[in-house]
């Protein structure tokens, strides 16, 4: 078992404080390989009670769903009577405003969600099929609870979050904004002979210093950390705070604006020129 960009940052190979009983029971496979998850299926056939990913990988850089990938999964987790459920921590309300099941048209039958559904306080949701929620008390045997379970000022950063968001325009004004920095990004690294692959979903986005297309983990390990490190320095150095781990993803907020965006890409332009 993996536990995210941090440890990946890290160069370490999994979490202490996982017992072993729980990884020997979590087949691990690769991201946007629908023949592993087969041959899983194959394996250990009704063993398996669910499938979980993240639609849009964000805990290795971002790395979008190649096409049919997630509509491959929801076909094999139906057909062995496994759950599909979608991790949407990272790319609820970012990928689009109903999530990343919005975007790719696959419904799961569970959603987890993190803080981005209390506008960055400490709450976190999940939501499914009617005929599983039910088990949940008071209709089921299912017990849940939590001290910060409906935390009033969580739940009002909440709502006026998703309030700001349905306002007309507003998802597409980020979504323009992080195109635009994403394509001067990419302008800026090819006139300075710098190898980059970028990604992109929604208002979620990635700058791998690699050559290489990414499409999975393996991939996203190619890219040359040590220069991504240079260049998160020198980007601090000039204002602009980029996320410190190459296996990070980048997002984009209301609160930036045009002239944000332009003050990066210049930025960009100097540290690039610089020969990061």
């Amino acid at each position: 078992m993996r536990a995210g960009s941090g440890v990946a940052t890290l160069g370490l190979p999994d979490s202490p404080g996982v017992p072993r009983d729980a990884s020997a029971r979590t087949v691990v496979v690769p991201y946007n390989c629908l023949d592993s998850v087969a041959e899983a299926f194959d394996h250990f056939g009704e063993e398996i009670a669910c499938v979980i990913v993240e639609p849009v990988a964000g805990n290795m850089g971002v790395v979008p769903p190649e096409p049919g990938y997630l509509e491959g999964l929801h076909a094999l987790a139906r057909s062995h009577g496994a759950l599909l459920i979608f991790d949407e921590v990272m790319t609820g309300f970012r990928v689009a405003p109903g999530g990343a099941q919005e975007r790719y048209g696959v419904a799961p039958d569970l959603t987890t969600l993190g803080k981005v559904i209390g506008g960055g306080m400490p709450v976190g949701a999940y939501g499914g099929r009617k005929d599983i929620m039910d088990h949940l008390a008071p209709e089921g045997p299912v017990y849940q609870a939590g001290t910060l379970s409906g935390n009033p000022m969580a739940m009002t950063a909440g709502l006026k979050t998703l309030e700001i968001l349905e306002r007309p325009g507003v998802f597409q004004a980020l979504q323009a904004r992080m195109s635009t920095l994403c394509e001067g990004l990419g302008q800026i690294a090819r006139e300075n002979g710098i190898p980059v692959f970028q990604t992109r979903a929604g208002t979620m986005a990635c700058l791998f210093f690699t050559e290489q297309p990414v499409r999975n983990f393996a991939d996203a390990k190619t890219a040359d950390t040590a220069r991504y490190a240079k260049w998160f320095h020198a980007m601090l150095e000039r204002g602009v705070y980029f996320a410190p781990s190459q296996f990070e993803a980048a997002f984009i907020s209301t609160a930036h604006e045009d002239t944000h965006i332009d003050r990066t890409l210049e930025a960009a332009r100097d540290t690039m020129r610089a020969g990061i």
